[in-house]
């Protein structure tokens, strides 16, 4: 069987349409996948690594020697991990050099699932500094929980000179790029939903611990959630199905003509750039044209406050979780983060602020329970120039607060045509809900929005 050209850029759940039906072996998705990382990673430098070329190739080959009846069900689907997921057969680096030789004897629990199922995993992601503010095939690069405070260097595939975002960085840039069409990744304040909105795809972060987060990197307990990243709605439903993902309502189909949108600007609206603020209005208006009715909504007077309270939090964990590495030499940013404020009165805030976010969730839950979904910024603007810069998370971080699903829908363009995204959210424990709506939204922003992907 001749492979088809640029099968590449094909979605997870396309292939594994093609291979039911004996147009596509896995071997050669595989290796299609594998030269296009040849071709594009140097530049890219979405990898910290990849799991040998042979090593892959025989993985692949005994899972086409599979019957159609002891396939799983991600058969097909070819995975990247972000660099502070643990995978037994890849170092764990956190790119860190306090981790340089960690190499974990076990999977993190949505790794273990995601084999179980049938999934191939590829490598691992960067991932980006220390900078809080910033089957499997590899492991992607990661910007955060990093000793030096250096980034990684991936690089933005729509234009290099940019920030890819983080500190989900590689995941984002690979996904993007096709390397792999499904990524795995976690945000603890804007770390999914920005650099999907800076690459162009879409970013999933579900309803906090909706997911086992056992086996990833802690920063704060009560924020870190495990998360997705893919070109398509579908393979992010596939995905959330066999994690477990479940509403207490079946989610049925969405009809736009029959929905009703909230539009709910972050109280940091005032810092919004020219290509977000575009991107939503005309949101708005698709959204309108296609027949839903949508409605501005002004939060509540105490949902001013998520910001300062979600970071009083976000203080004190990531001083207790990096409590083992004050004696090692770390950036001097990340040791007076993490530090915050000390004794008593750090935590009396803490508590306060654990108290505050605990009685804001019901009410957010409230407000987003009469609408279809709410529709939101995902990012302050386009992908900064600044490559070492993942920009800035305040739009991100309430939705992270609250502990709501948020998904970013991408389809809009900015400065230079590059890609900004739109959120939607719903309240906590409607995340299938969620992915029907955006499998509803997704094909019309990226049809009519403005912006499609050159990369191929």
């Amino acid at each position: 069987m001749d492979p088809p050209v640029n099968i590449h850029v094909l979605t997870a759940t396309q292939v594994q349409e093609r291979i039911a039906n004996g147009d596509l072996t896995l071997v050669q998705y595989v290796t299609a996948l594998v030269d296009r990382y040849k071709a594009r990673d140097d530049h890219i430098q979405a990898w910290a690594a990849i799991r040998p070329e042979q090593d892959l190739l025989d993985e692949a080959r005994r899972m086409d020697a599979l019957a159609a009846s002891e396939r799983g069900r991600l058969h097909g689907f070819v995975v990247g991990v972000k660099d502070v997921i643990m995978t037994r057969d890849m170092p764990t680096r956190y790119n860190s050099p306090l981790h340089e030789s960690d190499l974990p004897l076990l999977d993190a629990s949505t790794v273990a699932i995601l084999r179980r199922n049938g999934a191939l995993i590829m490598g691992n992601y960067s991932r980006c500094t220390a900078s809080i503010h910033s089957g499997i095939t590899g492991k992607t690069q990661t910007s955060e929980f990093s000793a030096t405070a250096v980034t990684p260097g991936t690089r933005n595939p729509h234009d290099s000179s940019r920030s890819p975002g983080g500190s989900s960085s590689g995941s984002a840039a690979a996904v993007a790029d096709m390397h792999v069409p499904v990524g795995l990744g976690t945000q603890t304040i804007g770390s999914i939903i920005r650099p999907a909105s800076f690459n162009g795809i879409f970013g999933f972060k579900p309803t906090w611990n909706a997911v086992s987060s056992e086996g990833q990197k802690v920063t704060a307990p009560t924020l870190d959630t495990f998360g997705l990243m893919a070109r398509c709605v579908g393979d992010l439903q596939r995905v959330a199905e066999v994690l477990g993902l479940r509403d207490d309502e079946e989610a049925g189909d969405v009809r736009l003509g029959e929905s009703r949108f909230a539009v709910v600007k972050p109280p940091e609206w005032s810092e919004a750039g020219q290509g977000t603020v575009s991107a939503v209005e005309n949101a708005v208006e698709l959204l309108r044209k296609s027949g839903a009715q949508v409605e501005h909504v002004t939060l509540p007077e105490g949902f001013r406050d998520i910001l300062s309270l979600q970071s009083t939090v976000l203080r004190h964990e990531a001083g207790v979780a990096f409590l083992r590495e004050r004696g090692e030499p770390i950036s001097s940013a990340l040791a007076e983060f993490s530090r915050g404020i000390e004794g008593a009165a750090r935590r009396r805030q803490y508590l306060r602020a654990l108290d505050a976010l605990a009685a804001l969730r019901p009410k957010m839950d409230d407000i987003a329970a009469r609408y279809t979904a709410v529709l939101t910024a995902s990012a302050l603007d386009v992908a900064p120039r600044e490559r070492g810069w993942t920009g800035e998370s305040k739009f991100n971080a309430m939705w992270t607060a609250l502990h709501t699903p948020v998904i970013n829908i991408p389809g809009f363009a900015g400065e230079d045509g590059m890609p900004v995204g739109v959120s939607l959210v719903a309240p906590r424990y409607r995340d299938q809900h969620l992915l029907q709506v955006a499998a509803a939204v997704g094909p019309l922003f990226e049809e009519k929005g403005g912006w499609k992907s050159k990369l191929g």
